[in-house]
């Protein structure tokens, strides 16, 4: 299964909703996505939900990685919410919950950046 990205900006956060499996084919395209939207302007934290991420490889830890000093850079935070056992082990196994902050729900993480849903 490949990996279908939906973005969307609401206010100053970049909502991301992941759906399918990131590993090292789909990693690129997602790095180069992701960027865009950051570099268009405007955006200062991001929310990436993961409710339906199924697969995740070290690849894709890269690529959270990147752009967590990416937005930190701009002064803002990343949440990552809704996130499935595997991939959750991952981002635990890997320390990146030391770093990026989680949240229950795609409404909870808004609500932490102070967007009304």
């Amino acid at each position: 299964m490949s990996l279908v990205s939906h973005f969307e900006q609401k206010e100053h956060v970049l909502l991301i909703r992941l759906v399918g499996e990131l590993d090292h084919h789909e990693a690129g395209t997602l790095k180069v996505d992701w960027e865009h939207y950051l570099n268009a302007g405007g955006i200062q934290h991001v929310i990436v939900n993961l409710e339906d991420l199924t697969f995740m490889d070290s690849s894709g830890l890269g690529v959270f990685l990147g752009r967590y000093k990416q937005v930190k850079a701009l002064g803002g935070e990343m949440v990552v919410c809704a996130i499935q056992k595997p991939v959750k082990r991952l981002f635990e196994l890997s320390g990146l919950f030391k770093v990026i902050q989680t949240e229950a729900t795609e409404i909870d993480a808004l609500s932490r950046l102070g967007v009304a849903s």
